[in-house]
């Protein structure tokens, strides 16, 4: 089976363009890559999560993200923010579902379960203006939408379908990914009180 989700740390300049980083091209793409995949960002943080939690060290890569992020909250990354990343920009647009390639790389089969249940999902990002990236550089938020919506948001929406988060998704507008739109389009009108005639 083919997949992109084994990698290791990069040395040197990594040039980003509006789907992915050089050399990281998504195998499947009807679920994977695309504009508001283009990036996925793990933060070193839930790495510690992790080491702790499974008891043995992992190494950066290991989920599969393209940037392991320092200092960061990903989960509290709101839709639409948007990051100085080395020599470009990119925009949070949202969490990430597991899928049992995730599984295959811990040789655990249950292990998406374990990491869904974990809320330490990482964040897409979309590209706004390609560039390039190294070990050691910055990321500089510059900007964050008033509508609060979280990546963390997002998760416990996919996981609970509350009306009222689902509602709430709704507020993001365009910054919210057409596909998870239509899915809170659907919920709301699921979870509509229906009128008799």
């Amino acid at each position: 089976m083919i997949s992109a989700i084994w990698k290791e740390p990069a040395d040197g300049r990594v040039v980003f363009g509006d789907v992915n980083l050089a050399g990281d091209d998504q195998a499947d793409r009807r679920v994977h890559g695309g504009p508001d995949k283009a990036v996925y960002a793990y933060a070193a943080e839930d790495y510690d999560w992790w080491h702790s939690d499974l008891g043995r060290p992992l190494a950066p890569g290991t989920f599969g993200e393209n940037l392991t992020t320092v200092g960061l909250d990903l989960q509290s990354a709101v839709l639409g923010e948007r990051w100085a990343v080395g020599a470009g920009t990119m925009r949070v647009a949202q969490p990430r579902q597991p899928c049992f390639k995730l599984g295959m790389r811990m040789g655990d089969a249950g292990f998406p379960e374990r990491f869904e249940a974990s809320r330490r999902f990482g964040a897409y990002l979309r590209v706004d203006q390609p560039g390039d990236v190294g070990a050691g550089d910055d990321l500089q938020l510059l900007s964050r939408p008033d509508h609060g919506v979280t990546v963390a948001m997002v998760a416990e929406a996919a996981a609970t379908r509350s009306p009222d988060i689902v509602a709430a998704l709704l507020e993001a507008g365009t910054d919210l990914p057409e596909g998870w739109r239509t899915w809170a389009e659907r919920q709301r009108e699921r979870a509509a009180p229906r009128r008799r005639t």
